[in-house]
C-alpha cells in the first residue's frame, strides 16, 4: 500500500512538473523581440526630444489616443496636457540614460530608465532634476504607441 501511495505521489508531481514546463516556453516566446525593444527606447527618447523640440505632430504619432501621465508632482496628466506643455516649450534640456526593457507579452512592453531634466513645473519652481520614468507601450495596429508614463522624483540619497 505504501508502495502505490508513493507511485501515486511520484507520478502527480511529474504530471504536475511536465505541465509547468509545456507552458514556460508559451510565456517565453511571447515576449517582444530584440528589434523591438531597441524601437521602445528610441521611441521613449523620440518623445521626450518631441517635448523639447515642441513637435506636436511626433507626440501625436507616439501617444495612444487614451495616454495618461502620472508627473513627478504626483498629478495625473492626459494626452492634452502633455502636448500642452510640449506646444509652451516646458521641457528645456534632458539626458536619459540607464534604459531597461521589460516585456510584458508580444502585445506590451514596459520601458524604465533615469532621466536628468531642466523644466519649471508649477510656480515657478523646479521640478526635480533627477527622475525615474517609467513608460508602458502597447502595440495597436502594428504599431508601438505610448499608453502610460509615470516619473518619480530621485532623492539625493538614491
Amino acid at each position: 500500500m505504501k508502495c502505490f501511495v508513493f507511485t501515486l505521489v511520484i507520478t502527480l508531481v511529474a504530471g504536475s512538473l511536465g505541465c509547468f514546463a509545456q507552458q514556460v516556453p508559451a510565456a517565453v516566446s511571447a515576449r517582444p523581440s530584440p528589434s523591438d525593444a531597441e524601437r521602445l527606447i528610441a521611441q521613449s527618447q523620440a518623445v521626450v526630444l518631441a517635448e523639447k523640440t515642441k513637435d506636436e505632430g511626433m507626440l501625436q504619432r507616439l501617444l495612444s489616443n487614451d495616454f495618461q501621465q502620472v508627473g513627478s508632482e504626483g498629478t495625473l496628466h492626459e494626452k492634452r496636457d502633455l502636448l500642452d506643455d510640449a506646444r509652451v516649450g516646458k521641457l528645456t534640456d534632458f539626458m536619459l540614460y540607464n534604459f531597461q526593457v521589460l516585456p510584458v507579452d508580444e502585445n506590451a512592453a514596459i520601458v524604465t530608465f533615469d532621466a536628468v531634466i531642466r523644466q519649471p513645473e508649477g510656480d515657478d519652481d523646479l521640478a526635480p532634476r533627477y527622475q525615474h520614468v517609467s513608460d508602458v507601450w502597447v502595440k495597436q495596429a502594428d504599431q508601438w504607441r505610448l499608453r502610460f508614463q509615470q516619473a518619480t522624483a530621485r532623492r539625493p540619497v538614491d
